[in-house]
C-alpha cells in the first residue's frame, strides 16, 4: 500500500513513537558514545533506555538531543509517511 503522508501528524502531536524502535548504525554520523550500544560482532545500535526509548530523546520535550548527528534511518524515518503511521498505530493500540 502506497499511502501519502499525513499532514496532521507534526511536532506538536508526533509523541516520538519511532523513538522506540531499534535502530541499527550502518554509517558514521557522529553519534557520541554514550549513545552507543555495541556487542562484539553486531552492528551498533542506539542505546535504550530499560523503558524501551531511545537514550538521546530528551523526555521532556519529545525531541531529539543529538538531531544534527542523528542516524542515517532516523533521517529517512519521515513524519507521517506511512511507516511513521504505523508506529503511531501501534503506539495508540497499544495506550487503549
Amino acid at each position: 500500500m502506497n499511502r501519502e503522508p499525513q499532514a496532521d501528524v507534526s511536532c506538536q502531536n508526533c509523541e516520538a513513537c519511532c523513538c522506540r524502535l531499534e535502530v541499527m548504525l550502518f554509517t558514521d554520523t557522529g553519534v557520541p558514545d554514550r549513545y552507543v550500544d555495541e556487542v562484539e560482532g553486531q552492528v551498533p545500535v542506539m542505546h535504550r533506555l530499560e523503558d524501551g526509548w531511545c537514550a538521546a530523546l530528551d523526555r521532556n520535550t519529545m525531541m531529539c538531543r543529538i538531531y544534527e548527528v542523528r542516524p542515517l534511518i532516523c533521517r529517512e524515518f519521515e513524519m507521517g509517511e506511512p511507516d511513521c503511521i504505523d508506529e503511531r498505530d501501534k503506539w495508540f493500540i497499544k495506550l487503549e
